[in-house]
């Protein structure tokens, strides 16, 4: 159904609009908004793991061992800054209106 449309990216674990065109040219935004819906899920996901390794983070000792679960936790916030980004993304998708 979405062709070459969208495409899975790993780092987000979504399938992403990859177009060519502008948004009114493609008859995927059913999809897209399928796909959208998926993101709150994918968010809260990724909020408990960071949840998670904060508590580590809490009782670890080792420096180096804080340093990369700090880093971690970086990594996995800017994957929510993205999706956060993505589902506030407006594609204008109202139907155009043709005057009569």
């Amino acid at each position: 159904m979405t062709g070459n449309h969208f495409k899975w990216d790993e780092r987000l674990k979504i399938e992403l609009p990859d177009l060519k065109q502008d948004w009114a040219s493609y008859a995927i935004l059913a999809y897209w908004e399928a796909v959208r819906g998926h993101i709150p899920d994918r968010i809260m996901a990724l909020e408990k793991t960071i949840n998670e390794k904060q508590a580590k983070l809490y009782d670890e000792d080792d420096f180096e061992d804080s340093c990369r679960l700090n880093s971690e936790i970086a990594e996995l916030a800017s994957r929510i800054h993205d999706l956060h980004i993505w589902y506030r993304t407006n594609q204008d998708m109202e139907p155009r209106r043709h005057s009569g």
